[in-house]
């Protein structure tokens, strides 16, 4: 029997996921079985059940697929050489989020991530850890524009770092929840904050 490739597996495992998610933004995640993913995705149960035991173990992969894309914008922002403006770095985050929380956006399926993890002990560390990380990224963007002089010296890095990144799910809650407000006028008021910062030399 021939050897089934890397790639043709990692195909089928994608294929089983996107169409896990069409079923998770149209129906939720409770309301939503194995059998309509199965359906959704053209294949047969056995080919679903070799990849996924279970709607959890959909749920967990979706989850790291969303929160993998932006673990990779969270990095570019930290590591970024120059080191970038706060407000700069937070207009890019912005359009990361302004991309991803349409209708069909993967910021839609975090949302329920979040709820379903207050249910699931293992979902709720995976996010606790996942969403560490994220913090940590915006404290190296506090500590890097503290060593710039755009933060006054007596700043707690660690304080404005978990502020910072508080203003994304703020600001893409407020877009699926609440259709609102666009992106630039919430981040006038993000750069107005900034602005009354003692210490702030940078635009």
């Amino acid at each position: 029997m021939p050897r089934v490739s890397d790639e043709h597996l990692a195909a089928r495992r994608r294929q089983i996921i996107e169409a896990a998610q069409r079923c998770f933004l149209r129906n939720g995640f409770h309301v939503t079985s194995m059998q309509d993913v199965i359906s959704e995705a053209g294949l047969s149960v056995g080919a679903v059940y070799r990849y996924f035991k279970s709607k959890n173990d959909l749920i967990a992969a979706i989850a790291e697929a969303v929160i993998g894309s932006a673990e990779h914008v969270f990095e570019d922002l930290a590591t970024h050489e120059p080191p970038l403006p706060l407000i700069k770095a937070m207009d890019r985050a912005l359009t990361f989020v302004d991309a991803q929380s349409g209708p069909d956006g993967v910021l839609r399926i975090a949302v329920q991530v979040w709820a379903e993890s207050l249910r699931d002990p293992a979902l709720a560390e995976f996010v606790a850890r996942i969403y560490g990380k994220f913090r940590a990224r915006f404290v190296v963007l506090a500590q890097r524009a503290q060593a710039a002089g755009e933060l006054p010296a007596d700043a707690d890095p660690e304080a404005v770092g978990a502020a910072l990144f508080g203003i994304i799910p703020g600001y893409f809650l407020q877009r699926i929840l609440a259709a609102g407000p666009d992106k630039e006028t919430y981040l006038a008021g993000v750069r107005a904050l900034l602005a009354g910062t003692p210490g702030r030399t940078r635009t």
